[in-house]
């Protein structure tokens, strides 16, 4: 079974060498502007001088967005089985163990309940730190809970999308979660109780084909990398180079598949304006 093995060595992808929220006292971006990580947290992990986004996990949007950090979290102890009993370079649920040791999360998505700028909202956000922010099992299950009780307390649902796309030692179980979570978005829909989505970097794979891209309002955050597959495999796939910027959440807004783009500083902002339109 070593199909899944990388063995040349040197090959980056666009998802490597990121981390979220990061650690230290300076962070420095990609255009090479070095920032106290005081600043950068005061700036919502915004760069004042370049406006860049750095990644961030649910802790900190949920600092940004809910008032005094204040919100009750839904189904905390959800965590993955591993009913394939699959291995790759290492046990599924060793992975599992190791990701929930080094992150302090429990899976890839957190959902909870509380109010901004004194409206209610239902948040779920993704963490990419936790095997690349797939969808699993867990991921899907928390997100269709989140949506049910979106629907029963008739509060509007905000997603917070960051993920590599499904997750593979799931397999079919991991690809029954974009049904799944489509058609719980379908009943919110039919209940007409607004639901914004928010695709943050990276946002890919079954995650992008399924609910990232069904809000009322689709928007996203400067830069983000959002997408199916990965830029070199359809460069491959179709022989053509691809057009400059392919992909980013820039260029996916040009080519109509977002409504807008939201600075970080002012998401908390602008959601609310929303929300309050819609209601």
């Amino acid at each position: 079974m070593a199909w899944f093995t990388r063995k040349d060595k040197g090959i980056k992808t666009p998802t490597e060498d990121k981390r979220e929220a990061p650690d230290g006292l300076w962070y420095k971006t990609p255009s090479g502007i070095t920032i106290h990580i005081r600043e950068l947290r005061n700036n919502a992990y915004v760069c004042p001088d370049d406006g860049f986004h750095v990644r961030i996990g649910s802790k900190e949007y949920f600092e940004i967005i809910f008032d005094n950090n204040q919100f009750e979290e839904f189904n905390q102890n959800l965590r993955s089985a591993d009913p394939l009993k699959f291995t790759d370079s290492k046990p599924y649920f060793t992975r599992i163990q190791d990701s929930q040791k080094k992150t302090n999360l429990k899976d890839a998505v957190r959902t909870a309940h509380g109010k901004m700028n004194g409206l209610d909202l239902i948040v779920a956000c993704m963490d990419f730190s936790f095997i690349g922010g797939s969808m699993g099992s867990v991921v899907g299950e928390k997100v269709a809970r989140a949506i049910d009780y979106s629907i029963e307390q008739k509060v509007p649902f905000l997603m917070i999308s960051k993920s590599g796309g499904a997750r593979m030692m799931e397999a079919g179980l991991s690809l029954m979660q974009m049904a799944k979570t489509s058609a719980k978005l379908a009943l919110l829909s039919e209940a007409r109780i607004p639901y914004i989505s928010l695709l943050t970097d990276p946002t890919t794979g079954g995650v992008t084909a399924s609910y990232a891209m069904l809000g009322d309002f689709n928007i996203a955050e400067p830069g983000a990398l959002i997408g199916f597959a990965g830029p070199r495999v359809i460069r491959e796939t179709i022989g053509k180079d691809l057009p400059k910027g392919f992909q980013s959440a820039e260029f996916v807004l040009e080519h109509g598949f977002l409504d807008f783009l939201v600075d970080r500083r002012n998401l908390k902002l602008e959601l609310t304006r929303l929300l309050k339109m819609l209601q």
